[in-house]
Formats: C-alpha cells, structure tokens, sequence
C-alpha cells in the first residue's frame, strides 16, 4: 500500500518536470520569435553586401540639419544691423552766462556746457531687393541724422532713409550698392498664417548679432489696442519667440524661411509675448514708402469702447453716472476730438455707434478697419443711439492728424 502510493507521487513529480520542461522550451521559442523581425529586417538590409551592419552609421544617418538653420540659412544672409546716431541740441539756460552766479558757484561755470549731445541707437532690418532697399521699424531710424547699415558678411553701407509711417511703425531705408551683389530675402505670405505655425525671429537683440529664437504663433490679427499699443493702426502677429531691444526692425520666418513679419515690439508686463507687423501690411506700403510720400491713414475723431447691454445697465443702475447710456451692443463714444470730422459731423459723447453704411458694427477695431479701408475724404453714414432715438450722420474721413 504504501509502495503504490509512493510510486502515484513518483509519477506526479516526473509529469509536472515533463510539463515545465514543455513550457520551458515553448517561452524560450516565443520570446525568439519576437526578435527574430528585428534580426531578419536588419540582415535584410545587408543583402548583395560583405560588410557587417554598422550600428552607429544607422544611428548616424538620421541627424540632419533642422529646419530652422535651414530657414536661417536661406534668409540670414539678407539681415542687417542698423547704427543711428541722432545730435540733440539743447539750449543753455541763461542763469549760467550770468557773472553773478559763476561768481558764487565758482570758476567751473566760465567754461561753455555743451550744447550737443549725441544718440546712438541700433536695430535691424533686412534686405527686400536687390538695388539696396531694406525694411525696417520706423522707431529704429525715426529722426536718425546718421545711419549705418552692417551686413552679415561685414560690408558696411551708409543708409538713407526714404520714408517712415509712425502710425505702422514701418520704414524704408537706401542703401548704394555700388553694383555689389546684395542678399535678398524671400517674403512670404501672412495671410495664410495659422496658431501654431513655426515663427524663427531673426535680428540683433542687446548688440548681439545674427541671433535666431524660436517659437510659434500664438494669435494673428491681434489690434493694436488690445496689445496695449494704441498709437499704432494695424493688427499684429503675436508670438512667443524671444523679441528683445534690438530685434525691432527684423524679420519674423515661417519654417520655410519666408518673412511674414517684421518683429517690433515686446509686453513688458509678460513673458513671452512678442508682437509683429504682418508682412503683407508692409508689401502695401512699401512703395509709397520707397518714394517718401506720405502715407495716408483716414480718421473720424472719436475715442471708443465696445459696449454691451450688460455694461450699460450696470453704468445707469449708478446714481453718479454722468449720461445714461443705451443698453444695446455698439461702440460707446467716449469723447469727441475737437477740430475733427467727427466734432463737425455732430457726433457727441455717450453715442452708441451700431452701423456704418448699412452694415451692423459692436467692436471698435471693426469700425477702425472700415475708416482705415475707406480712404480719405469718403463720407460713411453712421447709425447710433442718442438717448432712446436712433438718429443718423455722415462723417466724411480726413487725414490722422500729426502723421508726418
């Protein structure tokens, strides 16, 4: 009895090391069989061939150069520096030339004070055609007496300025070529810009030269007065590539090196946000600028807010409120100019704009661009609210006044 049992748990033991021996041998097929691809695939390549597979020349094989030195490589060439020295003079206050005085202080004051003072600054810009026209911020060489164009292959040109528009901040300054070969850079097309494309800005930031920073845009078609930039009348490209003191005047490259924009300014409340002037906006004015005519920017007059129901409420519910506002959605006049075509157009504080020639308007930028677009000396009919009653004018637009 007990030599059966004993011989039962001897053939349990031999079948469970038969059975793990099975399994054993199966894992280490399976566990083959998944490198086998790897292996097969790898020969595969070394096929009609005598020499081993080089590992390190497969790794090797795929760093290629990025697509940002290859956009910086095409368009670099065509950057340049701008130097600009402008001679400030200052008048001697009158109390120095008096013997009493230098008597008092002393014989430091016998000699003259200086009467100059000379501005240095410097930016970038670059290269739009052959003959040595270069585009630029207008802030980089407004009111400049000297400049000073430095290429990135060393050549340096004395630069004329053609032609400036503050109120775009764009500029055009001449360079003599003097029949030298100039770079010249490819100018894209800033319409068909998305959020999230690849934005390399180009230009020398703090007097470091041929810097590249990259990033994406974040947001096109951003107004000027929502970038906290409301001297200017254009819509910006707004991007989180680093934009610094020195990069104003350069170009903003898709990833195809390509100018869309041209880098102009920075928040200086935030990190990471930059603000550039499309290029297209520049391609239209780039003639007017090259024969220094002056641009021509249309204007009413008229200081504004977009207005809701909601907010007009909550001004009327406030027993100090000066005027009771139309609780409507339209563009809130909140003071008129003097002297402009808006004053003599009749239009008061508190009027609610809601239409322009026919056409429904609620944000000021929208009524900005209509004016912008319409030209100069065209009549626009307004329709607002005055109090309860709905009234009509016709404004006809004028020059911007203090525009150069």
């Amino acid at each position: 009895m007990k030599f059966t049992k004993l011989l039962c748990q001897l053939s349990s033991y031999l079948i469970s090391l038969l059975l793990g021996m099975l399994l054993c041998f199966g894992g280490f097929h399976f566990l083959s069989s998944q490198a086998e691809p790897f292996l097969e695939s790898s020969l595969d390549n070394q096929e009609n061939t005598s020499a081993p597979l080089n590992l390190a020349k497969v790794l090797v094989a795929g760093d290629r150069d990025s697509f940002v030195s290859t956009a910086v490589a095409r368009t670099g060439s065509a950057v340049v520096r701008i130097d600009t020295e402008t001679v400030v003079t200052r008048s001697i206050d009158p109390v120095f030339n008096d013997p009493f005085f230098r008597e008092f202080f002393g014989e430091q004051f016998r000699s003259p004070l200086p009467q100059e003072q000379k501005i240095t600054g410097q930016g970038s810009g670059f290269i739009i055609d052959g003959n040595g026209i270069i585009l630029t911020n207008a802030h980089v060489v407004n009111k400049a007496d000297k400049v000073t164009v430095t290429l990135k292959d060393g050549r340096t040109f004395n630069g004329q300025v053609r032609g400036t528009d503050e109120v775009t901040d764009l500029a055009v300054v001449k360079i003599s070529t003097q029949e030298d070969k100039l770079p010249v850079a490819p100018l894209g097309n800033s319409a068909n810009l998305k959020v999230g494309d690849w934005a390399i800005a180009v230009g020398n930031p703090v007097g470091l030269d041929n810097t590249v920073t990259l990033g994406i845009i974040s947001t096109i078609g951003r107004s000027a007065a929502k970038a906290g930039i409301p001297d200017k009348r254009l819509d910006f490209i707004q991007t989180d590539a680093a934009i610094n003191p020195g990069n104003s005047g350069g170009p903003l490259l898709n990833s195809q090196g390509e100018v869309i924009g041209i880098n102009t300014a920075i928040r200086a409340d935030a990190m990471g946000i930059g603000f550039a002037i499309p290029i297209n906006k520049a391609k239209a004015l780039q003639n007017i600028l090259v024969s220094g005519q002056k641009v021509p920017h249309p204007y009413i007059g008229v200081q504004m807010i977009n207005l809701t129901p909601e907010l007009a409420r909550e001004n009327n519910k406030n027993s100090n409120s000066p005027i009771l506002i139309p609780e409507v959605e339209g563009i809130l006049v909140v003071q008129v100019v003097p002297n402009t075509p808006a004053a003599r157009a009749g239009i008061r504080r508190g009027d609610v704009i809601v239409g322009v020639n026919g056409k429904l308007v609620t944000d000021g930028s929208e009524l900005q661009s209509i004016v912008e677009d319409s030209g100069l000396n065209a009549p626009l009919k307004l329709q607002l609210y005055r109090g309860d009653h709905i009234i009509y004018l016709t404004v006809k637009t004028a020059q911007l006044q203090g525009t150069p």
